[in-house]
């Protein structure tokens, strides 16, 4: 290790550093000569893409801090500059969540693209992720950014970008992006301009209630039911984050005064004092709202991530215990919902994603929609439903990922958990009035379009030995795919690397099966892993008892899942 090199990169990096607190952690660092550290530091810039930026808070080009976000927001400003002609009329709109530095960061930005003639519309309180993606569209802006980790633990923070189109940003924006953003002057030389300043020169505007209003107003009227229910027991968590008020709000205007909060994590606080890892998904996330659904014998628990872009539903089953819904079945329960119960369209279209279940297809195709199957991310369904619509004038009603992303109607251009909570509520009082349950009527579905069951499966392998794995294990499969897994046959192989499927060329290879099933495989794009989805499909006989089809089903995604890993080991996974 070049320890000298480094040393002076770190010193360069610190003394350019405007943040007192990052500089005097660097220092720190640098006093204790802990080169693994600096090392890691220093590995390289921290990479902007199709989602932004997202990383550890600390000192350093390897980490989210002020630094990155004043160069960054720099390189945005003059790359909009340079591509969109009436940016400096449009304006560009600043959110933030509640995590830690989310406000300093929010500031930085808004500070930037005043100095550079852009006027900042700025969210002075913190907002949810969708509610800051409703504001581009709303306001005509010509970008947006997001300060948020989304559902990350607390010491992360990030940056996520939103173009004009009210869509996270595309290949080649990311790029241009980067490139300008490489050609940044050292942080402390970027231009600001303070609050002050930029208000006097109406370069930074903060923004009203009324954007607020707006976006509830719209998500309420995504409404398909409309009646609400005064019997209907909701729960619902913000797992400490920002969706508490506007999802009580909503759900308030809405007609369902029973909804129960999870009082421990219903405001924002960016250390997660009950969760470490603050995603409805994880281990023990929800048990503070399975305890609070029990004591008030809720009928429905609503979960929303910290920036309130995703949601996770719990439902209770036949012999009334509560059952969390994975990610698959909530997008079949609200697509099948809005194709069936929505205004009649000409051309509905639904857009879901590769690793997702394949049963909104069935769907889309049974009820004669429209439908797209797109790249891993939320930014490429919005983008999706904008080309069809311009080229054949489709109307998108609803899309979604298996990773609780969900968006309904066009109100916001990404992931919205606080609409999708509301549209849900709608569901389950429709549900109501006919007699029947959510699980029920998840039932009626999957009886008539089959039952789909899926798992994912993640096997972490950090550092360089780590991805030099990954990237073995998906050229083997590649090499040699299996002609058949666990005796099911393989019945068509499409790698995503190639551009097959009409798509953007991507690490993803998928295996689909005889019967309706599917193996797809991806490293992930923000941590050190490799990712297997899978997914079969089982026939339930007539008048069968669903829990007796669904255990027959379960039973052979297991041996599936055992299968295919056999294959991975065969083709250099780690035991």
């Amino acid at each position: 290790m070049d320890t000298t090199g480094l040393r002076e990169r770190a010193e360069t990096w610190r003394k350019a550093d405007p943040d007192p607190e990052t500089q005097a952690e660097l220092a720190n660092v640098l006093a204790k000569s802990d080169w693994a550290d600096l090392a890691d530091r220093f590995a390289q810039d921290l990479e902007f893409g199709t989602a932004g930026l997202r990383g550890v808070l600390g000192a350093g080009p390897n980490r989210m801090n002020r630094a990155v976000v004043r160069r960054t927001t720099a390189g945005l400003a003059r790359y909009l500059k340079a591509t969109v002609p009436d940016v400096t009329t449009r304006g560009v709109v600043v959110g933030r969540d509640a995590r830690r530095l989310s406000k300093e960061l929010a500031e930085d930005t808004a500070a930037v693209f005043a100095a550079e003639g852009i006027p900042a519309h700025v969210f002075p309180e913190p907002v949810p992720t969708p509610v800051t993606a409703f504001a581009v569209l709303h306001l005509n802006a010509a970008a947006a950014v997001m300060v948020t980790a989304s559902h990350n633990p607390p010491e992360y923070n990030g940056y996520k970008v939103y173009w004009g189109n009210g869509a996270q940003i595309v290949p080649p924006q990311d790029v241009g992006i980067a490139d300008a953003i490489a050609k940044v002057e050292p942080a402390n030389k970027v231009p600001l301009l303070t609050p002050a300043e930029g208000r006097a020169k109406g370069l930074w505007r903060d923004l009203p209630e009324d954007v607020g209003n707006a976006y509830l107003r719209a998500i309420l009227d995504l409404r398909l039911f409309r009646k609400g229910s005064d019997t209907l027991s909701i729960v619902y968590t913000a797992m400490h984050g920002v969706g508490g008020a506007w999802a009580a709000l909503a759900l308030k205007e809405a007609g369902f005064p029973r909804m129960t909060p999870v009082a421990e994590q219903q405001q924002p606080d960016g250390r997660f004092p009950t969760v470490r890892f603050p995603n409805p998904e994880e281990p023990g996330a929800m048990d503070l709202s399975l305890a609070t659904a029990e004591r008030v014998k809720a009928d429905l628990v609503l979960a929303n991530d910290p920036d309130a872009d995703r949601l996770a539903v719990m439902a209770r089953d036949a012999s009334g215990k509560l059952r969390m819904l994975t990610g698959n079945e909530v997008g079949v329960l609200l697509g099948h919902y809005v194709l069936t119960q929505g205004t009649k369209r000409a051309r509905p279209h639904v857009v879901t994603t590769i690793v997702s279940s394949t049963q909104l297809g069935e769907i889309a195709r049974g009820l004669d929609a429209a439908y797209d199957e797109v790249l891993t991310g939320f930014k490429w369904i919005a983008n999706r439903a904008l080309e069809r619509t311009a080229k054949e004038g489709t109307q998108f009603v609803f899309g979604y990922e298996e990773a609780l992303g969900y968006t309904v109607g066009t109100a916001t251009r990404d992931k919205d958990g606080v609409g999708a909570a509301l549209v849900m509520a709608d569901l389950a009082a429709w549900c109501e009035a006919r007699g029947t349950t959510v699980l029920g009527y998840l039932e009626e579905i999957q009886r008539r379009f089959g039952l789909h069951v899926g798992a994912q499966r993640n096997v972490t392998l950090p550092g360089a030995a780590g991805a030099q794995t990954i990237r073995a294990i998906m050229e083997a499969f590649r090499a040699s795919p299996p002609a058949n897994i666990g005796g099911t046959r393989v019945s068509a192989v499409r790698d995503y690397q190639k551009g097959e499927g009409g798509l953007p060329p991507s690490n993803v290879v998928a295996f689909a099966l005889e019967g309706g099933g599917r193996v797809t495989l991806r490293p992930s794009g923000t941590e050190p892993k490799i990712k297997y989805y899978f997914e079969h499909k089982e026939t339930p006989a007539p008048g069968e008892p669903l829990p007796q089809a669904r255990q027959r089903a379960e039973a052979k995604l297991a041996a599936l899942i055992d299968a295919f890993l056999v294959l991975a080991r065969e083709r250099g996974q780690p035991a």
